[in-house]
């Protein structure tokens, strides 16, 4: 069920295609003048780059799927808003709370049984999909909750005034006018997952920081260690500017 691109291999089908051309060859040796790097390591980065970016747009992507509603009943049911329940969001605060407090590669460990059971192994980036995505979740549901308390009250009072049914208040006026805010720390969360598949890669759930792990750590080859570190601060700059650039498109003016 977590496979929706399974053909996602865009760095290694670029490298392929390159090593069609003359350059590649002198690209390779010059490579080779740093330790632990050969055309095959070449290949080997590209793959964990991509399983990278896959595990961050897939797990970013179910743990939303989990988070949102979660942070919207956090909001709703607090006192006073419009679906006030002390049981609900006591409970629900309840178990935001402990999975938040589990750091995340214990959470990996903890639930092996689970992911197993779940996916068939827990070895892999798409067995690695159900610790992020549960471990993320959390963060995603309270910052969607914090997203929901800058609304101006003023705003939600006008329309229940209106006669505008709970559902109705959550779709047109809770989550567009949160939408920047919503739009930032979604890009905050997708930064944090890319750190948590770094964690993630120590338990064999590929990517870069498995890579960097068994090729560069012990492998004592300082060179791929580097390497993976310069590939995901890249890969976190491009995401803080992408939700830089639609935090602007929907901030309102």
């Amino acid at each position: 069920m977590f496979d929706f691109i399974p053909s996602f291999k865009p760095f290694e089908a670029l490298f392929r295609y390159l090593a069609q051309y003359n350059f590649w060859n002198d690209f390779v040796v010059f490579c080779s003048s740093f330790n632990g790097f050969n055309e095959a390591m070449l290949f080997k980065m590209a793959q964990a780059t991509d399983e990278t970016i896959y595990m961050v747009i897939m797990s970013g992507f179910w743990g939303s799927i989990i988070g949102l509603p979660i942070g919207i009943l956090l909001y709703t049911t607090r006192k006073g808003q419009i679906l006030d329940c002390y049981v609900a969001n006591s409970v629900l605060s309840f178990i935001t709370n402990i999975f938040r407090s589990i750091p995340f590669i214990i959470l990996i460990v903890w639930i092996i049984p689970f992911t197993t059971f779940f996916i068939g192994t827990f070895i892999g980036k798409q067995a690695a999909i159900v610790p992020l995505s549960i471990g993320v979740s959390p963060l995603i549901a309270r910052m969607i909750e914090n997203a929901l308390l800058e609304v101006p009250k003023g705003l939600i009072e006008a329309a229940r005034s209106m006669g505008a049914t709970p559902l109705q208040i959550i779709y047109k006026v809770l989550l567009p006018e949160s939408l920047p805010v919503i739009v930032n720390s979604m890009t905050i969360t997708l930064i944090t997952l890319t750190g948590y598949i770094a964690m993630a890669g120590a338990v064999g759930a590929g990517g870069l920081g498995q890579l960097a792990i068994q090729y560069g750590y012990n492998g004592y080859k300082p060179a791929i260690m580097n390497t993976v570190l310069i590939i995901l601060i890249i890969i976190v700059f491009i995401i803080q500017f992408i939700g830089n650039s639609i935090v602007k498109r929907t901030t309102h003016h």
